[in-house]
């Protein structure tokens, strides 16, 4: 039998899927806590400790095709109750492991589960919102991209208090607990009503790719190096800003701003994530309304402008908050824009698997991340700044002068010759 949905049911499952999203967000975000509290226990090194967080990072995003094949088939519900159970082990694991080998199995075990939140959660936030995929799909990432901001000053007075083992147990524990109860309350959208239309004056495919026709083309292949060089600079970032901080001399130097008062690395965390999330769907929205490539560049120029303040002045502990916020304000919105993009090129039919193989970009620049900590080693902080400036100036410069007339040509092909006409939303 055919179910309709009442007009409240895909806002209640945004929000179910928004929470999910949350509670696996300290996996990646709230890694940099632990880096020197575990080389202080076992020596391993940081570099040695960072391969974990590659792992995670590989295994959450390498594996997000064939975790949405599992949902379409099965439903959302399944998958993400079986991630939650996987984070949750993880954890559990990085809490009692006494080995790099254990480490990297608790990496590899919380990739698979965070991917199957992520991929779950963002599928089928597109689904409910066939309308409004570009909202759905930037608050969808809101949640993973500032949903660490709730739980990062508690995560750190439990490792400075009790151990980071214990913030391991307990939290690994209560984020996996609520992901599994969450997932009782994910389900596919049935029969809804007629989709609104929008009308967006942006060059859109009237043609869809499938995941093999995209893959074939350049113009994937471009947009997938963009994501590489951007998403390298902001993972390395991410997994060393506590790293930094220490050897900046301000990790526990008190600062006072926007009313908080804290520690600068706790204080630049909390304000990371809500910038980050905050980022994802404005620049989302900013996009629509100047064009994708444009608001890439702009995200990307300030993303090197910030390290570039970061590498000049961020020894002062208030330059360090105010130029890491902005830097992850402007570093979040790839997850909203290239696959917006992705959509805009190759059609919607097949815009989840297309995005999917795109998202696969993340591991790949995750292979990036262990070397941040070699070179930071041998060359200093300087050399690692260095690499993420001209990365994020290499991808902007692409954006407009590679990507963007790349793209033009493309969807003005001879098969769709009418594909630069401004189109309603969500029409393949």
């Amino acid at each position: 039998m055919e179910r309709h949905d009442p007009p409240a049911a895909k806002w209640w499952q945004l929000a179910f899927g928004i929470l999910c999203m949350a509670m696996i967000a300290n996996l990646q975000y709230g890694w940099t806590l632990f880096v020197d509290p575990i080389d202080a226990r076992h020596h391993w090194g940081r570099a040695a400790i960072q391969f974990a967080f590659t792992l995670f990072v590989a295994t959450e995003t390498w594996l997000v095709p064939v975790e949405a094949w599992f949902v379409d088939r099965y439903g959302p519900r399944i998958v993400v109750c079986f991630g939650g159970v996987m984070i949750a082990l993880a954890w559990v694991l990085n809490a009692y492991a006494d080995s790099l080998g254990l480490l990297y199995a608790a990496a590899v075990i919380g990739g698979i589960g965070a991917g199957s939140v992520y991929g779950t959660c963002v599928g089928n936030a597109l689904k409910w919102f066939p309308d409004r995929r570009g909202l759905a799909a930037g608050a969808t990432a809101a949640g993973f991209g500032a949903g660490a901001a709730i739980t990062v000053v508690p995560i750190a007075k439990m490792i400075a208090t009790s151990g980071y083992e214990t913030a391991f147990l307990y939290f690994g524990l209560g984020q996996g607990a609520v992901v599994v109860l969450m997932s009782l309350l994910l389900r596919k959208p049935g029969i809804s009503a007629p989709i609104k239309r929008k009308v967006l004056n942006l060059p859109q495919s009237k043609v869809d790719r499938t995941p093999r026709e995209a893959v074939r083309t350049p113009v994937f292949w471009v947009m997938y190096a963009m994501f590489v060089m951007v998403a390298s600079g902001g993972l390395m970032a991410a997994a060393q800003i506590a790293p930094i901080a220490h050897d900046f001399k301000v990790a526990d130097v008190p600062v006072s701003l926007f009313g908080l008062q804290m520690a600068a690395l706790t204080l630049a965390i909390s304000l990371d994530r809500i910038f980050d999330g905050f980022g994802r769907p404005f620049f989302g929205f900013v996009s629509d309304k100047i064009g994708r490539e444009k608001t890439m560049f702009i995200a990307f120029s300030t993303a090197a402008f910030a390290v570039i303040l970061l590498l000049g002045y961020g020894r002062n502990p208030i330059v360090f908050v105010l130029a890491t916020a902005i830097y992850f304000g402007v570093f979040g919105e790839i997850y909203s824009l290239f696959p917006a993009t992705c959509g805009d090129t190759f059609g919607s039919k097949f815009a989840a698997s297309n995005a999917g193989l795109l998202y696969t970009a993340k591991g790949t620049a995750a292979m990036l991340v262990p070397l941040g900590s070699m070179v930071s080693a041998a060359y200093g902080w300087t050399a690692v700044f260095g690499l993420i400036i001209g990365l994020n100036v290499t991808a902007a410069a692409l954006a407009m002068f590679v990507l963007r007339p790349m793209r033009l040509r493309y969807l003005s092909g001879g098969d769709q010759p009418e594909a630069l006409v401004a189109r309603p939303a969500g029409i393949a």
